[in-house]
């Protein structure tokens, strides 16, 4: 394995994308083979069998493209089929989950941390189990919000439509007193402004996308796998559907131009 190998980044969709800005500032020398399942998302609402399934057909294409690490960039899949993945791969791959949820344990004050993810992510518990292990005096409310990830997907972003369901779902956990609040979905520091307006200025929201690029700078440093070149800015994007509304959305976001996007079947390869 070289270090001038690339990382692989899956997702559901486009959420996967504030991982991919995160480790585009965090490591510029590092090209990056991104993967968004825009055929058959969202994925938490899918049961762990399917998802882990999934993540493997994903994994095997990524493996396919000679990766030197692999980021779920997804929540549930971190959640739900990490852990079985891990053993099959002779890589580095990480998740979203730990990375945040280690400083959200860190960072509260009053002990009471808010979590709001997809209803497999927050069914799976792995939030609570971590920060629990990180912080044995902590509680966890968690709150499903299965509506966010359509709406960003949609282009929704500011649509008042997605500010009400936003009240909706984070009122609940405002009256618990939290004092920190996890964005456990990476499709959710795309409506981080909207959130703010609902959680006021007092709550810290943490980002996993920015703490997993921090966590994949430390692995491929530990492993001597970083690439601190000067940027050739040699990505390539892949979906199993809707490439050009991809592509378009993915220039909204990243801090380079997405010239091509690929639709693949991921079936098929899997």
């Amino acid at each position: 394995m070289t270090n001038k190998a690339p990382i692989g980044v899956f997702d559901s969709g486009v959420g996967g994308l504030t991982v991919v800005k995160e480790i585009m500032n965090q490591l510029p020398g590092e090209d990056i083979i991104y993967f968004g399942d825009t055929a058959r998302l969202p994925y938490g609402s899918k049961s762990k069998k399917t998802v882990i399934t999934y993540t493997r057909q994903i994994v095997r294409f990524l493996m396919n493209k000679d990766v030197k690490a692999i980021v779920i960039a997804c929540n549930t899949a971190s959640a739900l089929a990490l852990e079985t993945v891990k053993s099959e791969v002779d890589i580095p791959i990480i998740g979203v989950v730990e990375p945040g949820a280690k400083v959200a344990a860190s960072t509260t004050i009053n002990g009471r941390i808010g979590v709001i993810g997809t209803e497999g992510t927050i069914q799976s518990g792995v939030y609570n189990e971590i920060l629990s292990k990180t912080n044995p005096n902590v509680e966890v409310f968690g709150k499903a919000c299965p509506l966010f990830v359509p709406l960003v997907e949609e282009g929704l972003i500011d649509d008042p439509v997605t500010c009400e369901m936003a009240k909706r779902y984070i009122n609940e956990l405002l009256k618990k007193n939290i004092d920190t609040l996890v964005l456990g979905c990476t499709h959710y520091p795309l409506l981080r402004k909207t959130i703010r307006k609902v959680v006021g200025e007092d709550i810290v929201l943490v980002n996993p996308a920015y703490e997993t690029a921090k966590a994949l700078s430390e692995v491929l440093t530990e492993k001597g796998l970083r690439n601190d070149s000067t940027p050739k800015l040699n990505h390539k994007f892949y979906v199993s559907d809707g490439a050009e509304k991809f592509r378009q959305f993915a220039n909204s976001i990243l801090p380079c131009e997405v010239m091509e996007t690929k639709d693949i079947n991921i079936e098929e390869l899997g």
